[in-house]
């Protein structure tokens, strides 16, 4: 066997085996949805089944018209777009500033940052309630909004892409006139929009998905987030697989479809760190 042929056995191969990887990943998801779409009791007595034999949205119109859940659909959607475009903004200008800018103590404050990511989460969650609660904020949007604001960890990614923008550039433009803002709008913020757009996907999923903290800080029914509400449905229909499924491609489908959205300036983020490194 030749060279070229070796090299275009081992090609095809490893295509064969990613597409086999790329199927065993798909097939749950696509289960779910199909599942969703199957007549109640389907899915538990035909065992697995790539298709119903009935389509019907039967189990979408009970969770919306009978059990109301487009409420939480909503409360989820506007805290997490709230918190992700919030949050791109303040981790920009942070990450920026800790590159880019300086001023005094900049180096032992980000090391003091660092340093605070080995703290786990649930730490710091009840010192994080009672600071709320003195703030007025527990069982409103505020309370959910605030502490997702800003992350070290989105601080210290920004920062480390902004290192790349070179100074000749910002200076450059400040010695024509510019000042520090519009320094930030048209020069670096265009620099970082593919580790923006990656933060962006990551915030996103990480607030739309949260169920602990929402379950924490929300106690009215009107606030609570889909991850809570869900949880609480399934506590009283979990025999209902086809109605759960339903709920679970509720939670999926503004992920996929963020991700599909973006996912040209997603990969191109990651490439230019590639290459850059």
């Amino acid at each position: 066997m030749s060279a070229a042929s070796a090299r275009r056995l081992r090609a095809v191969a490893l295509h064969a085996a990613l597409v086999v990887l790329a199927a065993a990943t798909l097939l749950p998801l696509w289960w779910m949805a199909v599942a969703s779409l199957m007549p109640a009791g389907e899915a538990a007595t035909r065992g697995l089944r790539l298709w119903p034999t009935a389509p019907t949205l039967e189990h979408y119109r009970v969770l919306f018209a009978r059990l109301h859940i487009g409420r939480q659909v909503f409360n989820s959607a506007l805290l997490a777009g709230s918190v992700t475009t919030i949050s791109l903004v303040l981790n920009a200008m942070a990450g920026y500033a800790f590159a880019k800018l300086r001023f005094a103590g900049r180096d032992r404050i980000f090391r003091v940052l660092l340093a605070a990511m080995v703290i786990p989460a649930q730490v710091a969650m009840l010192p994080l309630f009672l600071m709320l609660k003195e703030l007025g904020l527990v069982n409103t949007y505020a309370g959910v909004i605030v502490p997702g604001m800003a992350s070290i960890f989105a601080i210290f990614l920004v920062r480390q892409y902004a290192l790349s923008i070179p100074d000749s550039l910002l200076d450059a433009a400040r010695v024509d006139g510019a000042g520090e803002l519009r320094v930030f709008v048209s020069i670096v913020l265009p620099a970082l929009r593919p580790i923006l757009v990656t933060l962006a996907i990551f915030t996103f999923m990480g607030t739309w998905n949260d169920f602990l903290w929402p379950l924490v800080v929300l106690s009215d029914d009107r606030l609570q987030t889909l991850p809570v509400a869900l949880a609480n449905l399934a506590g009283e229909h979990v025999q209902d697989t086809e109605l759960m499924m339903a709920g679970a491609v509720l939670t999926v489908l503004p992920v996929v479809v963020l991700f599909v959205a973006l996912q040209r300036h997603y990969l191109s983020g990651l490439l230019s760190g590639a290459v850059k490194e």
